[in-house]
Order: C-alpha cells, then sequence, then structure tokens
C-alpha cells in the first residue's frame, strides 16, 4: 500500500493509460517502451502497491476495473499537468515528460521548496550527489537550465518555474488517487488560504465542523491576501480560496459564491455613535476612522462611502482587525469592517456598530479553485461545511450580531 506518491513508478502509471486504451500488455508495453515482461512486473508491483487490481485479465483483452477507472483517470490528469509544464521549454525532446522519472520530479520539488541542494538532500533522504544528478538530467532533457545557481543558494528561472507548476499539479493528482482509495492513514491534508473576510467566523467554523467529524482530516491554513494567495492556488501548494470573490472572471479559475457580505461602520462601545441609528454623512466625517491600506478593496468602499465629499481625517491605516479593534475601544474612532471580524467584540460588549450594515458595500464571499482540480472526497466534505456554515450567515443576514453566538 503506497501513501506517497514518490514511491510509484511514473512509466507503470503511464502504462496505465495505455492498457487501458488498447486492452493489451503488448501493445501497452511498445508504447511506454518497456518489455512485456518488464511491464506485467510492473502492474503487479503497481497493483501490490496500491492494494487493488487495477485491470481483469480475460481472454477478449485487459478490462479496467472500477478502481482502475478512479486510477486511470487521475493519472491522465496527472500527465495532462505534467506535459504542460514541459511544454515549450526544449527543442532536444518532441515530450521530455515522458523521459522523466519519480526520482527526479521528487528531487526537483524538494530543491524548488527548499532553496538549496543539501537542503533539498536532507528533506528527500536522497543524497546531495543524487540530487545534483537528478536535476542535471531534467535539464539535459529540456536543453536547458532550470535553477539559478547563486552561491549557496538556488532560485528556479521561468522555465523552472512552469516546470515546478505542472509537476506539482501531477504529483497533486496522484496524491490525490491515493485518497480516493482510501489509504491516507493519518489523515487526508486539506490546503486552502484564508482572505480576510473568511477568517472571523466562516472559516474556523467549517473546520470546526469538519473536525468534529472527521478527526483525522489534517488543516494547513495559509494566510493572505488575494494577490497573496492566487499563485499558490495555481501552483497547486493550496487547491482552495476561501474569503471574497473577485468581481471579475479569471480564466483558469472557477468561483463559486455562497452569500453576500455588507460593510458596517464599527466603533467601540461607548462612543457618541455606537447605535442602530444612521448619522449623516456629515456626522460620520466630523470623526477621525481608521481606513484599511491603499489599494484594497476596502478602502475603495470607504472611500465611496464619502464619494463627491471632502473625505474625514484618516490618522491611521491599519489592516489588522486585532489592532483595530483595540484603537476602536480606546478612542472615537470609527472604521469600515465586516459583520463577521467584529461580531464576537459587539457580542462581548466592547465594540457596536453605527447604523445599520450599508447596502451599497456588497460583497460576494465563496470559494475559488482551480478550473481543472477535481476534489477528493474529504475535499468535497469540507467544501459542504464551507456551505453550511455559509448558509447558517444568510440565515442571520438581517442581524449579522448573533452570528455563531454559541461561541460566546
Amino acid at each position: 500500500m503506497a501513501a506517497n506518491p514518490f514511491d510509484l513508478n511514473l512509466r507503470h502509471l503511464r502504462a496505465v493509460l495505455a492498457i487501458q486504451e488498447n486492452g493489451s500488455i503488448s501493445a501497452a508495453a511498445e508504447i511506454v517502451s518497456l518489455s512485456q515482461p518488464a511491464l506485467t512486473q510492473g502492474l503487479a508491483k503497481l497493483e501490490r502497491q496500491l492494494g487493488y487490481a487495477l485491470f481483469e485479465r480475460r481472454s477478449g483483452g485487459m478490462v479496467t476495473t472500477p478502481v482502475g477507472v478512479i486510477v486511470a483517470e487521475r493519472v491522465r490528469a496527472a500527465i495532462d499537468h505534467l506535459a504542460a509544464g514541459a511544454k515549450g521549454l526544449t527543442r532536444v525532446f518532441a515530450n521530455p515528460d515522458r523521459l522523466m522519472t519519480m526520482t527526479q520530479l521528487r528531487a526537483f520539488l524538494a530543491l524548488a521548496e527548499a532553496g538549496s541542494f543539501i537542503a533539498a538532500a536532507q528533506n528527500t533522504g536522497l543524497s546531495h550527489t543524487a540530487v545534483h544528478r537528478a536535476v542535471g538530467d531534467l535539464e539535459q532533457m529540456i536543453g536547458g537550465e532550470l535553477v539559478e545557481r547563486r552561491g549557496r543558494g538556488v532560485w528556479l528561472n521561468p522555465a523552472g518555474k512552469k516546470l515546478a507548476r505542472g509537476t506539482r499539479l501531477a504529483i497533486g493528482e496522484i496524491a490525490a488517487a491515493i485518497a480516493d482509495l482510501g489509504f491516507e492513514a493519518s489523515g487526508e491534508l486539506i490546503a486552502f488560504g484564508a482572505l480576510p473576510l473568511s477568517r472571523p467566523f466562516l472559516v474556523p467554523a467549517a473546520m470546526a465542523k469538519m473536525a468534529a467529524e472527521l478527526p483525522l482530516a489534517r488543516f494547513e491554513v495559509i494566510e493572505g491576501s488575494w494577490r497573496e494567495l492566487v499563485e499558490p492556488l495555481r501552483d497547486g501548494r493550496i487547491d482552495l480560496i476561501v474569503g471574497a470573490l473577485r468581481p471579475f472572471d479569471v480564466t483558469d479559475l472557477y468561483q463559486l459564491p455562497l452569500y453576500e457580505d455588507r460593510l458596517v461602520i464599527a466603533v467601540g462601545s461607548q462612543h457618541p455613535l455606537a447605535g442602530p441609528e444612521m448619522p449623516s454623512l456629515e456626522t460620520l466625517a466630523s470623526y477621525p476612522w481608521i481606513v484599511a491600506p491603499a489599494n484594497t478593496p476596502l478602502r475603495a468602499q470607504w472611500e465611496k462611502l464619502f464619494e463627491g465629499r471632502a473625505l474625514p481625517p484618516t490618522p491611521i491605516e491599519c489592516g489588522s482587525v486585532m489592532i483595530i479593534g483595540r484603537l476602536l475601544t480606546d478612542g472615537n474612532f470609527l472604521t469600515l469592517l465586516s459583520p463577521d471580524q467584529v461580531a464576537l467584540q459587539i457580542r462581548s460588549g466592547l465594540l457596536a456598530r453605527v447604523g445599520a450594515p450599508l447596502e451599497d458595500s456588497k460583497r460576494l464571499i465563496g470559494i475559488t479553485t482551480r478550473r481543472s482540480w477535481r476534489p477528493t472526497a474529504v475535499q468535497r466534505r469540507f467544501i459542504e461545511k464551507v456551505e453550511e456554515v455559509a448558509a447558517t450567515i444568510k440565515s442571520t443576514e438581517a442581524d449579522p450580531d448573533r452570528r455563531g453566538s454559541s461561541w460566546v
């Protein structure tokens, strides 16, 4: 039973597709450049590693089993990712990806992550020489360099970044095949990015639900802005982003809207404007504001609020909700935030809202994934948990301060 994609032989995985398409070992052996006995042995080893028969041997040829279909679909996607990563990098070989081995890809990805040959060797258990040789072999296949060497450090050049993305996505598909077969004994990893609006309630509530249902599931949460998370999403370092959606289509990404978020004006509980009534813009502009950094969606919404008027004083520019919350309790500042970002402080009596949520500040909150991504069963279950929490948020839209009241 294999729990690591790098334990599998890439040529044997390619052979699975060839056998499925041609229905015979002999035809597949010729396609993947192996002898028939070697491929027969390789397929038997792969089936032992996966713990399932991938094909039924019949008089009319090889027939793919249901498990074999699952594996073949993931392998086909992996091969496509690897081919896309290698495409256009070389004139030496027509299809350099077909010559690559798992050892080479493992060493290359380790080098890309670690930034040095020594660290890559330590992280993989390979020798320093083996990592050098593996990366050198890949460079020879494409007829050019993949990395830039600066002293002891190593950086990926554009060709290296392209191949690393394709490799990472390919390995992710093979890892998903292993997860689909239920072989992740220590718990499947769910890696995702959390944008600011999802962090106070949506993401932790969904994770708590998931942990209660599947205690072995593991999470890796990367916080950041859209700009900081979109490339890791494309690279396959994370598989989804939860938070505010972009107001435009992105060709290679899919956006799933969940609910609308409306901003609120937040103040300290003792602020003169705290209460259900919305003051005039003149009154709001007479107090100092804490604003989001320039060129952010939140800053644009704040500027829109006072469009056509002189902007109020803004002595503090800050993106940290924790710092903003403390400042609001200690002074007569106002700020513009999502209800989820201040709901706990409002219920605890530290902060208060000014009027109702702003009708003209609607933003779609949802999930962003790669269009090519096919989640595993565990990943799909997490998405369902996010959707469940989003449904709760929609049901309390009229009074966001009640959201998640059981947490307090």
